[in-house]
């Protein structure tokens, strides 16, 4: 059996499995794609994490838990007579000629950013209105700034220069200090909401996900916050018990220390 026959052969096993499970388990009898949808989301934050942290048994084993979701919900999908994973599959194949004429049709795209404006331009023949109409509306402020900028690049609406969108980022700064010396909240909420928007567009030209450096830095920032609550707990102290410079002392440790 050579490799692709081992692929479909293990789908396979997956979807008679579901079958099984949709038929004969209580719990997965119940389930509809409403009652999914936060676990569903809930998979694919633990695939990221699993991501970040570089841990490839992990991945492998977070990749099963999203792939059985679509699964599920394509099992869901037939009984409804709606479509089936078959019919999924079918749907993800076609996107992807169509959006892909530089390899199955006559269109050239020698580099990535001209693959990105051809994909763009290609929803917008499609009948889409708006080239944001796929950022969907549930998704995290930064991640959905990371994506609005990134559409709107597609079809050449940038800056020309990463130095430009520095200059713009100092500008929302000035902003916001004037707001913040004015007191006055709402517009120093707003002003620092377009800083934030200006630091995701540098990220952007700087080839950073801003999603991914944030969450580093919150995982740097724990990983050291419990080192610094560990040796709290050796010296028989709580944290309110410690002066900041006491805990500045193993904060520097932990930094030293831990990566």
């Amino acid at each position: 059996m050579n490799s692709r026959e081992k692929q479909l052969a293990a789908f396979n096993r997956l979807l008679d499995i579901m079958d099984d499970l949709r038929e004969k388990c209580p719990w997965d009898k119940k389930q509809t794609m409403e009652s999914l949808r936060y676990l569903t989301i809930e998979e694919v934050y633990e695939l990221g994490d699993a991501i970040l942290d570089k841990n490839l048994e992990e991945v492998k084993k977070e990749l099963g838990d999203v792939l059985l979701h679509i699964v599920f919900y394509a099992k869901i999908g037939s009984e409804k007579n709606a479509f089936d994973i078959a019919d999924v599959c079918h749907a993800i194949s076609e996107k992807l000629i169509s959006r892909h004429p530089h390899i199955y049709g006559n269109v050239k795209a020698d580099n990535e950013e001209q693959v990105k404006k051809n994909w763009e331009n290609l929803k917008l023949k499609e009948g889409k209105k708006s080239v944001l109409e796929g950022v969907p509306n549930s998704l995290p402020a930064l991640v959905k700034s990371n994506r609005i900028q990134e559409k709107v690049s597609g079809i050449g609406f940038d800056w020309e220069k990463p130095e430009q969108v520095f200059e713009k980022l100092q500008e929302e700064l000035g902003e916001l200090k004037h707001e913040i010396n004015a007191s006055n909240i709402e517009k120093m909420e707003e002003e620092f909401g377009d800083v934030l928007f200006s630091m995701v567009n540098y990220a952007r030209f700087l080839k950073i996900n801003p999603e991914n450096a944030l969450e580093r830095t919150n995982k740097k920032f724990i990983k050291r916050f419990q080192y610094l609550e560990q040796k709290a707990k050796e010296s028989n102290k709580t944290l309110k018990e410690m002066t900041l410079q006491e805990m500045d002392v193993f904060w520097n440790e932990a930094k030293e220390n831990l990566h």
